[in-house]
C-alpha cells in the first residue's frame, strides 16, 4: 500500500503529484492492468513470444541504420 505523508507547507496538489509517482515506481497501475482479466499460459507464452520478435526487429533496424 502506498501512502503519503503531507510535509509542512505542502499543497495538496504537490502531494497529490508525490503520491502518483510512488503509485507508479511501485507498479500497482501496471500490475492491475495486467492481472484484469484471466490469461492462460500458452497465450501468455505465445504473447511473450511476439514481444520478443517485435523487440529484436526493433533492435536489428536500429543498428543496421
Amino acid at each position: 500500500m502506498t501512502i503519503v505523508v503531507l510535509r509542512n507547507n505542502e499543497s495538496q496538489d504537490q502531494l497529490l503529484k508525490r503520491f502518483r509517482k510512488k503509485v507508479v515506481k511501485s507498479g500497482v497501475l501496471s500490475t492491475v492492468r495486467r492481472k484484469r482479466w484471466f490469461v492462460s499460459k500458452s497465450e501468455q507464452r505465445r504473447m511473450d513470444e511476439k514481444k520478443a520478435t517485435r523487440r529484436l526487429k526493433r533492435r536489428q533496424v536500429k543498428y543496421t541504420d
